[in-house]
């Protein structure tokens, strides 16, 4: 209840800074009171996931600058960190670095804590995209309450390390600039010895690792991916920026698909374009193969004559007619000689 609103139900007609002192100092002793459980993790049962971004702006190149996501994973039992930058926070690139991460540590966790990441569970229940990647790796999803930070602390205290101990005094001169530093501080990190454990990381990591599960023997389906027609123009536009495929295929459904590193086009399973993923926006990437073979294509379209049979229209202006023998290769029908005859 407002100060103001407590001031008009007693009746207060002195200062209002007087009573707004006392109520502030009241207050304290109605609120509810929130305790906190203490979480015991098992060995290999759990990994917490968040997003840090942190504040440097990163040369993504075509003289942009991004702030981008870093995806932060920690080991309920041993506290060891894994991170990586990534170029988006859609789905496909979340997946595509739990992935890699989870690759890193040689097995799977059991239960994967989130928050309510939008491409995660921002509706209160896993995506589509996160069921089906925890659904291939045999692990579980676990959502963290709204409003809760305290559910996940773990990867909320190694974000604030990250912050306060990686970050400054340093110059990203790329996001793969950015991830070969990230990589080659965290066996540093995870060497330092923690309070709470009474141990550190690496020392804990083995025992951890041997409660979680073997990795799936099929990797399970992460990345962007997109399906379109090809246009007459020959480009696929992923995550804003437009790729080259074969223009050979020009009408046909094309599926695009990007890890953060690469975006692959294909046609019935077959390669048309293959290309490394920009990280800036609005960009052409295109492969000159495409190009000649579009210049090619184009020539040989302009150039090509048909046998036409001329006639008049009952106006008198001329009309063009195909001869049969057109609409036979078309079609693909063949006459022998005495069918013919």
């Amino acid at each position: 209840m407002p100060a103001s609103v407590i001031a008009e139900r007693i009746g207060w007609t002195h200062s209002g800074s007087i009573l707004r002192t006392k109520v502030a100092e009241l207050r304290p002793e109605h609120r509810g009171v929130d305790p906190a459980d203490r979480l015991v993790f098992r060995p290999g049962q759990t990994i917490q996931c968040d997003l840090w971004f942190p504040a440097a702006k990163i040369p993504v190149g075509a003289g942009q600058e991004r702030i981008l996501p870093v995806l932060v994973m920690v080991l309920g039992f041993s506290r060891v960190i894994s991170a990586v930058m990534l170029p988006s926070r859609q789905a496909g690139d979340l997946t595509s670095g739990m992935w890699q991460l989870i690759q890193g540590l040689g097995r799977c966790p059991r239960t994967l804590v989130w928050d309510r990441e939008a491409a995660i569970g921002g509706t209160g229940k896993p995506s589509t995209a996160a069921a089906a990647f925890t659904g291939s790796i045999g692990a579980s999803l676990k959502l963290a309450p709204a409003r809760d930070p305290e559910f996940k602390g773990v990867v909320e205290r190694a974000n604030q390390y990250l912050e306060t101990s990686f970050l400054p005094g340093r110059i990203f001169a790329s996001p793969e600039d950015f991830n070969t530093q990230l990589s080659e501080w965290l066996p540093r990190a995870n060497s330092r010895r923690v309070r709470a454990l009474g141990a550190k990381p690496v020392e804990l990591f083995e025992q951890d690792r041997q409660g979680m599960m073997p990795l799936p023997p099929i990797a399970p389906p992460v990345g962007l991916s997109h399906r379109i027609r090809l246009a007459r123009d020959y480009y696929v536009r992923l995550d804003g920026s437009d790729y080259s495929a074969d223009p050979k295929f020009i009408g046909r459904f094309v599926d695009a698909t990007a890890s953060p590193t690469e975006v692959v086009l294909r046609c019935d399973g077959e390669v048309i374009g293959q290309h490394a993923r920009s990280w800036a926006a609005h960009q052409t990437i295109t492969d000159p193969f495409h190009v000649e073979t579009a210049r090619g294509l184009r020539r040989f379209f302009q150039q090509q004559k048909h046998p036409v049979l001329a006639r008049h229209h009952t106006d008198g202006h001329p009309v063009q007619l195909r001869a049969l023998v057109d609409y036979d290769a078309l079609f693909g029908v063949a006459f022998t000689s005495q069918e013919g005859a």
